[in-house]
């Protein structure tokens, strides 16, 4: 969730780092700060609140000098405020570090470091690892060696970035388990650190990722990638072709309208070389799927979180229809504490837009340990979950912004709907015809999804009505029920309008005594295999007086008989319709948030990547 952005080299970092971790507002925090070495002592700036805070603190406050630090935090310990922001300093004075994680020991750290002498400044679990290092530097150790010697007694997952007037010539980043990734940007004469992409990618498109249990020490002038015991190790140099224009809101009003709009290009992007319609083949060359038998797997286990989870439920029905391999859904913080039943015999595939979120890495990892063999659906090139299979997809829709996820949500749907038609022809369960028809369909999908997105002024409309509602419920069945659950989540997580999912045929089960006057019903139902038993759902919310709103295929005139307000979407097979569904959705929550003056990129209590539990 917490952001880090780090500078050596001769320039100032100061406005380096400052517009470095603007970049990663969308992870979410609620506090920030800088430190910079300037000269023989560390200077540190922070605040609570926005970025904006720190920049005015810095105007009034300047300070100059490089290497330097900086971080944006989302509480884990301690209330949001000036004293327990990052970066925190050693009691010293000499060390100061930035770091994402949790110390699940610090309080055992905290006590025995107070029982030293040593006065804790914050109420942070950040404050034990400054002190620890400090205490191994001023016991002789070298600032690697303390950093070592630290890292080797705290428990938890963390990513680390630390500086020192004792050796200012150098920045050290470390990372241990799942916590948020370490990017190390490469640079002449210069160099660059951060935890995402983003940050740090207008300076430079050359990057080194960390792996868990690894170690840098970076001047302006080189880089030595190490474990955690000192070990050399050599690196890969990965180059990244997003383009920094694509992170710049451009004429719209927020990132999330922004990247709606995208979608049609990105699900270009998506279907871009890997279908051979010459020979109606689908190639997904980054999956390795040759490595495996796919006739002797008993099943695939999809683990995911939040907007992942629900385009993992959507590809269940894809996989288990096209290829007909049993699918299971697992949220990933679930997962791994049920002792999963997972072997050889069965694929996990994860599916994480930042491939950072720490639940799902840690399931990632339960499921490997078990032996299975493990796929991922990704969007950050490099990032852990992506470094953590055997086999990848990477969504090809560049750097997603806004907190509540659009184009990543709707990219692994198209992921999933070609690896299904892929397992399928491994299985030899499709003929040529049948194959063809296929991929037909999912190369339809671009074009279909920018007539969705050309409706927008209808969908605003229908925002305009229903902004002040304070309940909603939405309904869907089939392939379309998680499409109902994704819905409901984008328009809770940025409108803070409680809307409430569920199967629509589980309605008479509790749901439906919700049903007045005041409870308006959204329904998904284009033309599929559930539309007649949708039609009863919504014939029964009418009849208790409920307003409904319904989502349906061009030209449905018995939906539009029933529905006080259309979302319309044009006609397609029933397996690419919750492409098209999400889409007046996904608009629908989006003004309705904005109509009510929220802050939609940047929606309150939330962050972009979940990298702690």
């Amino acid at each position: 969730m917490c952001g880090i952005v780090g500078y050596i080299g001769d320039k100032d970092a100061t406005p380096i780092i400052l517009e470095g971790l603007k970049k990663l507002e969308y992870r979410g925090y609620d506090s920030a700060g800088i430190a910079i070495l300037d000269g023989k002592s560390i200077q540190v700036r922070r605040d609570s609140g926005k970025i904006a805070h720190l920049g005015e603190l810095l105007s009034k406050d300047p300070i100059h000098g490089s290497p330097g630090i900086g971080h944006t935090r989302w509480a884990t310990h301690g209330e949001p405020s000036e004293r327990n922001a990052h970066p925190h300093i050693g009691f010293n004075g000499q060390v100061v570090l930035v770091h994402n994680g949790i110390v699940e020991n610090y309080l055992d750290l905290k006590q025995e470091l107070m029982a030293e002498g040593i006065q804790f400044n914050s109420e942070t679990d950040t404050e034990t690892i400054v002190h620890l290092i400090e205490s191994y530097l001023t016991a002789g150790n070298s600032l690697q060696e303390a950093v070592q010697n630290t890292l080797a007694r705290i428990r938890g997952a963390h990513g680390i970035v630390v500086i020192s007037t004792r050796e200012p010539e150098k920045i050290i980043a470390a990372r241990i388990g799942n916590a948020g990734g370490v990017v190390i940007g490469l640079g002449k004469g210069e160099n660059y650190i951060a935890s995402d992409i983003p940050a740090i990618l207008e300076h430079t498109n050359e990057m080194i990722f960390l792996e868990s249990q690894q170690m840098a020490v970076i001047t302006k002038d080189d880089i030595k990638l190490m474990t955690l015991n000192g070990t050399r190790i050599n690196y890969k140099i990965e180059k990244i072709d997003w383009d920094p224009i694509s992170a710049v809101k451009g004429n719209y009003r927020h990132f999330m309208q922004k990247e709606i709009h995208e979608q049609a290009r990105a699900l270009t992007d998506t279907l871009a070389g890997r279908i051979d319609f010459s020979n109606s083949n689908i190639q997904l060359n980054t999956l390795n799927i040759d490595k495996i038998d796919i006739n002797k797997i008993t099943g695939i286990k999809i683990i995911a979180c939040g907007t992942a989870a629900h385009a993992g439920q959507v590809g269940k029905y894809l996989i288990e229809s096209i290829a007909r391999i049993p699918v299971e859904v697992d949220i990933a913080s679930e997962f791994r504490y049920r002792d999963p039943l997972v072997d050889k015999s069965q694929i996990v595939i994860a599916i994480s837009q930042s491939g950072e979120t720490a639940d799902t890495l840690a399931a990632m990892e339960e499921a490997r340990q078990k032996g299975a063999h493990i796929w991922s659906i990704v969007n950050a090139i490099g990032s852990q979950a992506m470094r953590l299979a055997e086999g990848f997809i990477s969504m090809q829709v560049g750097p997603e912004i806004g907190v509540a996820s659009t184009k990543a949500f709707t990219a692994p749907l198209v992921d999933l709907y070609l690896l299904a038609v892929l397992l399928a022809d491994k299985k030899d369960l499709l003929c040529d015809e049948s194959k063809s028809k296929l991929i037909s369909q999912i190369s339809m999908v671009p074009d279909l999804v920018g007539t969705c997105l050309e409706r927008e002024a209808e969908v605003i409309e229908v925002a305009r009505k229903y902004k002040d509602i304070e309940h909603i419920l939405y309904l869907g069945r089939g392939i379309n029920m998680p499409i109902a659950y994704e819905g409901a989540l984008k328009l809770k997580e940025i409108s803070y309008i409680h809307a409430e999912a569920y199967p629509a045929g589980e309605m008479k089960h509790g749901p439906i005594a919700l049903i007045d006057k005041q409870m308006p019903v959204l329904a998904i139902m284009p033309k599929d295999p559930w539309y007649e038993k949708m039609l009863s759902q919504v014939e029964q919310a009418k009849a208790r007086g409920g307003k409904t709103i319904i989502l349906a295929t061009d030209g449905d005139k018995r939906a539009k008989e029933l529905g006080d307000d259309m979302l319309w979407i044009p006609e397609a097979a029933w397996m690419i319709n919750p492409i098209l569904a999400v889409i007046p959705l996904q608009i629908l929550a989006y003004h309705i948030a904005a109509m009510k003056g929220l802050d939609v990129d940047q929606p309150r209590n939330l962050a972009k990547s979940v990298t702690v539990e």
